[in-house]
């Protein structure tokens, strides 16, 4: 096969999605309806109970996994597959960034009344930032048969990086001060020193001040963009119909601010979150090598998207059963230690 017809044969199967203009715009009008949705509900601040979290992380997984039955009722089993893989993909990876929003909203002491309506803006950048990096994947895919190549690079050098961050021991800190976006945003406005309820500026002397508020959704927003650059060449690896990557990203989002207040006390739990992550990426990141060289040497091997599944599924299920192993082991030796440390008054007085 020559270069041309290589490259033309590579470009079409690119370009090949299951969506329909109007499957399209019905997608985007219910993600938006949903946001809004979002935002009518978490108006009025209130603290998030337990029940109340459970309840719309269910509603928010449900719905994923019923358009993945009409996915793969409409389209076939294949592409059902590869929507699931990329949607567990992306559910894992929206969990590790939950971490890091633990962090942040910590940094900055947000109230937690008002905790959900800042990941809520969050989650609204997140959508609008991939959604820019998909059509931008998606003209390279087009237009450039070494994309994969490239995604495979970003996705093994991240993989590496998490690794990195998983075996350090030190506890991490975030310093709102130290942050650029939160410099950057001080230098042109002045910034009030106590939260004003929703409101992300107010009056100050007559001149408009940022609130704490305003600077959170803002750093928020900004990691959002360091999230993408990970999260949207990881669900390429698995689809390159740049209608699943959205769907499978936006479905993985939406539900976020509901599952923080689920697994915030369980996170802590998850100690090898970080290496389970780095082997999918890392994973994922061989996968789009080997897919890029077989266009070029059609006699390297490629990894299916059912045994992806396998790999995903099964890394997840064990780094999960052995971090509450791990987790169990460390709250144990904690309390033998603070036991074996504690000498009543009474033992005290009868060594004496």
């Amino acid at each position: 096969m020559s270069p041309l017809m290589l490259e033309t044969s590579t470009t079409e199967a690119a370009l090949h999605t299951i969506a329909t203009p109007g499957l399209w715009i019905g997608t985007i009008v219910a993600v938006i309806g949903l946001l809004i949705f979002d935002f009518v509900i978490t108006r009025k601040p209130h603290e998030v109970s337990f029940k109340e979290a459970l309840g719309w992380t269910a509603f928010y997984i449900a719905i994923p996994l019923a358009f993945g039955g009409w996915v793969w009722a409409a389209h076939g089993s294949d592409i059902g597959v590869k929507y699931y893989t990329g949607y567990i993909v992306e559910k894992s990876l929206s969990v590790d960034n939950l971490f890091v929003f633990i962090l942040i909203l910590s940094a900055f002491a947000v109230p937690r009344m008002l905790q959900q309506r800042v990941l809520l803006f969050g989650v609204a950048g997140a959508i609008v930032l991939r959604g820019l990096f998909i059509a931008l994947g998606a003209g390279l895919i087009a237009t450039f048969d070494w994309t994969f190549l490239l995604f495979g690079a970003i996705l093994l050098a991240t993989a590496v990086k998490v690794f990195r961050d998983a075996r350090s021991e030190e506890d991490e800190e975030i310093d709102p001060e130290q942050m650029r976006i939160v410099k950057l945003m001080s230098r042109f406005f002045p910034v009030t020193g106590e939260y004003e309820g929703t409101k992300a500026t107010v009056i100050r002397n007559g001149r408009r001040a940022l609130t704490p508020l305003a600077l959170v959704m803002a750093a928020i927003i900004f990691t959002d963009i360091v999230f993408a650059v990970d999260s949207v060449p990881a669900v390429y690896g698995i689809t390159a119909d740049p209608y699943l990557v959205f769907a499978t990203n936006a479905f993985a989002l939406l539900g976020l601010r509901a599952l923080y207040f689920v697994l915030e006390g369980a996170l802590s739990k998850l100690v090898h979150l970080g290496y389970g992550l780095s082997v999918i990426l890392g994973f994922i990141g061989v996968k789009l090598v080997l897919h890029w060289a077989h266009g070029v040497w059609p006699g390297v091997p490629t990894i299916p998207t059912v045994l992806s599944l396998v790999v995903i599924v099964g890394v997840l299920a064990i780094t999960t059963v052995t971090s509450l192993r791990a987790s169990k082991r460390l709250e144990a030796a904690a309390a033998e230690a603070a036991h074996a440390g504690f000498v009543s008054p009474t033992a005290d007085s009868e060594q004496r």
